[in-house]
């Protein structure tokens, strides 16, 4: 992330108000953009074509396909993607640029096929069992292993810095869906539905061959050393769980509500429970604004300091160093303090403002009674996720995997005591997981902080392991 961070030193140190406007706005726009742009285009899409005015029956089928896209391309692509950046990231920095291509291949045959292996399944399900028409299902299940695409380019995108890109690539495919929505429905008369899903579906597959052509004028040299991408996963298992259990205990408790008396089966195929997922959606976007002040300020602040201790290491005095990992952990503490007391002034704004106005759009009733306790572990959770990413700044994988395991274990688990419970405790499974991951990634910081030392200066060898034999251990010999 270090690309973003020299512009947005040079924005803020202007300090005016509206310096700051254009911060935030940036560091919007290199974060949270794209999936603003694709709600933003269904929202648009179905006000335009009148989605209200559609069969009750439709509506489901296509909201519950739009939801099941999201969630499992999230899903099948979190085991790879964590070990294939770190192949990336460390192929940049050796200079190796002809071996991120043997990366990228690799990795998109993994996820598409990983993909297929429960997308073709539940289509056909969804069509021999739930009678839905085989063009509608195709075309979601294009849209879905499109999204895969998309998220999986988007590592690599990300890897180079290119954030902007990344926000205007998704632009360029929600103005192409939403004028194709329009094209397919008021010239060609096709249903409000099946425009929808396929102008979404091209959006998303026009977004991926951008990423795709971009990648591939980034990098020319193909070296096909696919092995060496193979071991990486061996090398780094942790980081296939830290990174799964994390996008699992984000959904876990939707699917154990999806199992209760509240759940909605739409033709034999969905499961959902509207007033629980719209609470859970709701609540993620009242603390959303986290992720943008946490990437803004660690850009603009710990890196420096992470900077100059690793520096410091290199060819510093042992005062120098000691004085640099100082102020590196208190940097980290300022920072999460920060971002705890700048976000809860944000959450309880937006928090009162969905109070009074979201039952005025007809958000109402259980909704808002699930929404506060939902609110407050979405608040949590994102704190804990900025814990888990300095985790990653000091490789302590061990760490993540105990916090993002320890997280989905008690959300899973919470969640289904909470079921238990009265409408208004719902959120508890979150708030507790959240707890716990936040718990865990905090007590793991201070183990770090504790033996940084011993794990920067003691933990490699001096000769590599090897077959043969053993090197003499004499060191020196006295001379005659």
């Amino acid at each position: 992330m270090a690309g973003i961070g020299v512009k947005l030193n040079r924005i803020f140190e202007k300090k005016s108000v509206f310096a700051n406007l254009i911060g935030f706005t940036y560091s919007t726009v290199a974060t949270v953009a794209p999936m603003i742009l694709v709600i933003s285009a269904i929202v648009l899409m179905g006000w335009v074509l009148g989605l209200n005015r559609s069969e009750y029956l439709a509506r489901e089928v296509f909201f519950c396909t739009v939801l099941y896209i999201f969630i499992f391309a999230l899903l099948t692509a979190s085991p790879f993607n964590a070990v294939l950046s770190k192949y990336m990231s460390d192929a940049i920095f050796e200079e190796r640029y002809q071996d991120i291509l043997p990366c990228y291949y690799l990795g998109l045959a993994f996820n598409i096929v990983f993909s297929c292996l429960f997308g073709i399944p539940f289509c056909l399900w969804e069509h021999f069992i739930g009678g839905v028409n085989v063009f509608y299902v195709f075309t979601g299940f294009s849209g879905y292993i499109s999204l895969v695409l998309v998220f999986y380019s988007m590592i690599y995108l990300s890897v180079c810095k290119d954030y902007q890109k990344i926000s205007v690539f998704f632009l360029i495919g929600m103005i192409v869906t939403f004028v194709l929505s329009l094209i397919l429905h008021f010239i060609f008369h096709w249903e409000v539905m099946i425009s929808m899903l396929f102008s979404l579906m091209v959006g998303f597959f026009l977004t991926a061959v951008m990423e795709f052509a971009t990648i591939k004028r980034y990098f020319v040299k193909n070296s096909n050393r696919y092995k060496e991408v193979l071991k990486y996963f061996g090398k780094w298992w942790q980081l296939v769980f830290a990174n799964f259990f994390y996008i699992l205990g984000l959904y876990i408790h939707n699917f154990v509500f999806w199992t209760s008396d509240m759940r909605i089966v739409v033709v034999k195929s969905f499961v959902c429970n509207q007033p629980y997922d719209m609470a859970t959606c709701i609540a993620m976007f009242t603390n959303i604004s986290a992720t943008v002040i946490f990437i803004a300020r660690i850009e603009m602040h710990f890196h420096e300091k992470y900077k100059v201790y690793s520096e410091s290491v290199i060819g510093g005095k042992k005062a120098d160093i000691d004085n640099a990992k100082r102020r590196m952990f208190r940097s980290i503490s300022n920072e999460l303090m920060g971002l705890v007391r700048v976000q809860f002034i944000i959450s309880v704004v937006v928090f009162l403002l969905c109070i009074v106005l979201l039952p005025r759009f007809g958000l109402g009733g259980m909704v808002m009674r699930i929404y506060p306790c939902m609110a407050a572990g979405y608040f949590i959770l994102f704190l804990m996720y900025a814990a888990i990413l300095f985790l990653y700044y000091y490789n302590d994988l061990a760490g993540a995997v105990m916090t993002t395991a320890g997280f989905c274990l008690v959300t899973f688990l919470g969640s289904v005591a909470a079921m238990q419970l009265s409408e208004i405790w719902y959120g508890l499974g979150v708030l507790l997981g959240a707890f716990t991951g936040w718990t865990i990634a905090y007590a793991r910081l201070r183990w770090v902080e504790k033996h940084l030392d011993r794990n920067i200066f003691c933990k490699w060898q001096l000769l590599k392991r090897g077959k043969g034999k053993k090197p003499s251990d004499l060191v020196y010999r006295k001379p005659d």
